[in-house]
């Protein structure tokens, strides 16, 4: 590897991001957030380890006028604490609607009603989740974060991210990154 590629940024698009024990914000607590925008300006991800109390996609659905039609009536993820009125939708490479953006290696990102409609008219993407709000961070933040072991940035992996009960998420994810979460601590060292 040479001088010039170490000093490259290396950007989190397509990971899971994962809270660090004694990260010290409670909003965060075992969040798994699968990071969809990283770059020079900033980073947005959707978080996808807890559910949003008492809102379910029938529910969501009918608050924005749409008939649920086939759409299982499942929970709707906490996307993050920026904009929680604002939907998204993490979901297989195999739909795309004219704003939906790659998350290489893992999904594709929506937040627009045309994915909502063919959900509900069964002919949308073959897996999905629906989240409200997202995580955001301005230029240079995340990085901070990181180097103050706030977070851990694993590979994303679809089968986290769709296949993974939702409260297991955050323990499938350092198990999948070869790393027993009942080991981390909570606090680092200074050596």
């Amino acid at each position: 590897m040479n001088k010039a590629s170490l000093l490259q940024p290396q950007y989190l698009s397509g990971r899971l991001l994962l809270a660090m024990p004694g990260m010290g914000d409670e909003r965060f607590d075992h969040a798994v957030i699968a990071m969809c925008v990283h770059d020079e300006h900033g980073a947005l991800g959707i978080g996808i380890g807890s559910p949003r109390e008492g809102v379910t996609l029938h529910g969501l659905l009918n608050d924005i006028g749409i008939d649920p039609g086939v759409a299982p009536d499942v929970p709707i993820m906490h996307g993050g604490p920026v904009e929680t009125g604002r939907g998204f939708v993490l979901h297989s490479l195999d739909w795309g609607g004219t704003a939906s953006v790659a998350v290489a290696p893992m999904c594709a990102l929506s937040a627009s009603m045309d994915v909502l409609r063919a959900i509900a008219e069964g002919r949308g993407p073959s897996q999905w989740l629906v989240a409200l709000g997202y995580a955001g961070w301005g230029a240079g933040q995340l990085e901070g974060e990181m180097r103050g072991h706030g977070w851990y940035a694993a590979q994303g992996r679809r089968e986290i991210l769709f296949d993974t009960p939702v409260a297991a998420r955050w323990a499938a994810t350092w198990r999948a990154e070869g790393i027993d979460p009942s080991h981390l601590v909570s606090q680092t060292g200074r050596a």
